[in-house]
């Protein structure tokens, strides 16, 4: 009989864990340091929670099941509900605003395998609940910008737009909803060709040739903030989305007080998303090609959707896994040492005892060790270091232990120095 894991899913081994938890150790410092602090959220939660969110064609994507008392349940597609499912059941009342909070989990999702796509894969990321515009957004994206910095990621580009400008001229022209939503999409797709016969084909989604000939203009527009005056040019006839844009010039006007300047405007960023409000962005790495999204966030009203208060929020979340891809493509990895600082090998039975000893006080001390368990003669002991890449060794003999020492030796000089049992705590922190 064979098992295999399942379709979309991953086996990590030593070295690739070791690899991802420093990763996600660096983005915590990087979030604590801003003030966020880490929640957790089930692995799975109430159907309703997503298809409220995403609507009911989401169901196709997901995990979703019936539990034992005829609960529908799936397992979670992404946080960024969970999360608000926790403010409002837990958090609402009791804290005062804002509430800075981050996360780091996998999540589930019945897809396609394909490269850089699995079914089970990891987010982490943010939510800043109840910060005024635009200072909450632009200390976010100088989070962002700032942990990809901290993980050795140079040359990301954030990409930021403000859905209120098109969505202003589309409530200029009278454009109803259901259509709003299929050019959002259409839009987020990024293809310039397929938005163009979208709106200006034999078939067009707008009734209204001077909206889509603005809403192409507008969608070719990206630069730095030299073009927010071709912006501003496009849209002076129509009142509705001027707020909006007066919003992205003091954003933009607010990250350079927070020293980001590595950001692009692109008003084809769409996160095709109903619930986003405002400001949103995506980090491009051009370099991983049509994988080069590695996090997408924004501005939105997701609380109110699920029965709350009207309260902004932004947020964003990493693609775990893509980072790591980037990482591992873009930076030059370090090649990773001993998961342990010292290896002890007793020389024959009767010194075992005493060997398991100096393995607990050394362990008892934060100095990681292992230490033989399967009575293996001494130079199988060495070559069993040797495989661990391990620099120091503890060679526990009779001679030694009967002035109370052992032997340390230097794996890489081959140097072997007598120590006391008393001093090696000591001795091994002094040499690290």
């Amino acid at each position: 009989m064979e098992f295999n894991k399942p379709r979309g899913t991953r086996d990590f081994l030593f070295d690739e864990m070791r690899h991802r938890n420093e990763v996600a150790s660096s983005l915590r410092n990087v979030f604590e340091n801003y003030g966020y602090q880490e929640i957790k959220t089930p692995l799975f939660e109430e159907l309703k929670l997503f298809t409220t969110k995403s609507g009911e064609e989401i169901i196709d994507q997901l995990y979703n099941f019936t539990d034992k008392s005829n609960r529908e349940l799936a397992l979670r597609p992404e946080i960024t509900a969970p999360v608000a499912r926790l403010y409002l059941n837990e958090l609402q009342k009791s804290s005062s605003k804002p509430i800075k909070l981050y996360y780091y989990g996998s999540c589930f999702r019945y897809e396609r395998p394909q490269k850089g796509r699995f079914r089970q894969f990891w987010q982490f990321g943010c939510e800043l609940i109840g910060a005024k515009s635009p200072e909450g957004e632009a200390e976010v994206i100088a989070m962002c910008n700032d942990s990809l910095d901290k993980i050795g990621i140079t040359g990301a580009d954030i990409n930021i737009n403000h859905l209120g400008i098109i969505r202003g001229l589309f409530k200029h022209f009278n454009i109803d909803a259901a259509t709003q939503r299929e050019v959002m999409v259409v839009i987020d797709k990024g293809d310039k060709e397929l938005l163009e016969e979208s709106l200006i084909g034999e078939n067009p989604l707008i009734d209204s040739e001077e909206l889509n000939q603005v809403l192409i203009k507008l969608i070719d527009l990206v630069g730095d903030k030299s073009i927010l005056k071709d912006i501003e040019e496009l849209i002076k006839e129509y009142e509705e989305p001027k707020d909006s844009f007066e919003e992205l010039k003091q954003l933009v006007e607010t990250l350079n007080s927070f020293g980001v300047n590595n950001y692009t405007i692109n008003l084809g960023v769409a996160r095709g998303l109903d619930y986003y409000t405002g400001i949103v962005f995506e980090v491009y790495i051009p370099e991983l090609g049509a994988q080069k999204q590695v996090c997408g966030g924004g501005t939105y009203s997701l609380i109110k959707v699920f029965g709350g208060e009207e309260i902004e929020s932004t947020g964003f979340a990493f693609g775990f896994d893509r980072l790591m891809n980037a990482i591992e493509e873009l930076t030059d990895q370090k090649e990773l040492g001993s998961h342990i600082d010292v290896y002890i090998a007793p020389i024959n039975e009767e010194v075992r005892p005493k060997a398991f000893e100096i393995a607990q006080l050394l362990r008892r001390n934060g100095i990681a060790c292992d230490v033989d368990l399967n009575r293996k003669k001494f130079k199988k002991l060495m070559n069993h270091a040797n495989n661990l890449k391990v620099e120091k060794v503890i060679i526990v003999g009779p001679k030694d232990l009967e002035e109370n020492n052992v032997t340390l030796k230097d794996m890489n000089s081959g140097e072997q120095d007598i120590i006391s049992i008393d001093s090696i705590v000591n001795t091994l922190k002094e040499e690290e």
